[in-house]
């Protein structure tokens, strides 16, 4: 999974840090980190995050695995 923060629009409200807490985080200044390449385990997560964004900031491609028979 690869997620993406338009940082032109991100404003740090933190719905993103309450939907995957795993992922994203607020450093001491109150700015957004996050983890740009998360397990797919935390695949609901991040699309709950996205979800909440107030600003529509979170973008975020699944990986594909291709399969050869």
């Amino acid at each position: 999974m690869r997620i993406t923060v338009d940082r032109s629009l991100c404003q740090d409200h933190g719905q993103c840090t309450i939907a995957a807490p795993n992922v994203f985080t607020l450093d001491d200044d109150g700015k957004l980190e996050y983890d740009p390449s998360p397990d797919e385990s935390e695949r609901d997560a991040v699309a709950e995050a996205a979800d909440v964004c107030p600003a529509q900031a979170i973008s975020f491609a699944f990986s594909v695995i291709e399969v050869n028979r």
